[in-house]
């Protein structure tokens, strides 16, 4: 009797077992990994419709508390802006002189790992509280975001333009 033989008979229903197993688990890790990615698009999604929420709410804190500490946001026709605090800043400025309204929301979410952009689209009014013609515009925006070391998403960079002409600037 070939002993090699004698050897690998046993081992047989061992190591169609552990391929049964191996495969079994590798199909697990990859229905893990799709619903996760799901996860994150309606994770990043609650993110935005809070932003606006707090945005309709004058709540300069609640926008910011979606930022990263080193955040940069880049509103129009001034220089980036870097840092929550600074974001936050940005928005109480505004919410000091405007009483807002906003529709937003996220046309297009891409998860890549840790890294997400979301692509939206945005209609905003800002009534002046010292009374005054309402501004009304549109546009669209591009938000970066990063997960953090608790698996929540924050906001890295935030970028938005108008969707209506430039208003000739008078020297």
């Amino acid at each position: 009797m070939n002993k090699s033989k004698a050897f690998n008979k046993p081992l047989q229903p061992l190591l169609f077992s552990t391929l049964i197993v191996c495969a079994w688990m590798l199909f697990v890790s990859c229905q893990k990994e799709a619903g996760s990615s799901q996860g994150d698009v309606e994770a990043i999604k609650a993110i935005s419709e809070a932003r606006a929420e707090a945005f309709r709410n004058s709540n300069a804190a609640g926008i910011a508390a979606h930022f990263t500490e080193d955040a940069i946001l880049m509103a129009p026709d001034q220089p980036a802006l870097k840092g929550r605090t600074a974001v936050a800043a940005y928005y109480q400025a505004l919410f000091d002189s405007y009483t807002p309204a906003l529709k937003s929301e996220y046309e297009e979410v891409e998860v890549a790992g840790d890294l997400a952009y979301g692509r939206g689209m945005a209609e905003v009014v800002l009534t002046p509280k010292q009374g005054g013609e309402a501004l009304k515009s549109t546009a669209k925006y591009l938000n970066i975001l990063k997960r953090q070391s608790d698996g929540s998403w924050k906001t890295t960079h935030d970028i938005w333009n108008s969707n209506e002409p430039a208003q000739t600037q008078k020297n």
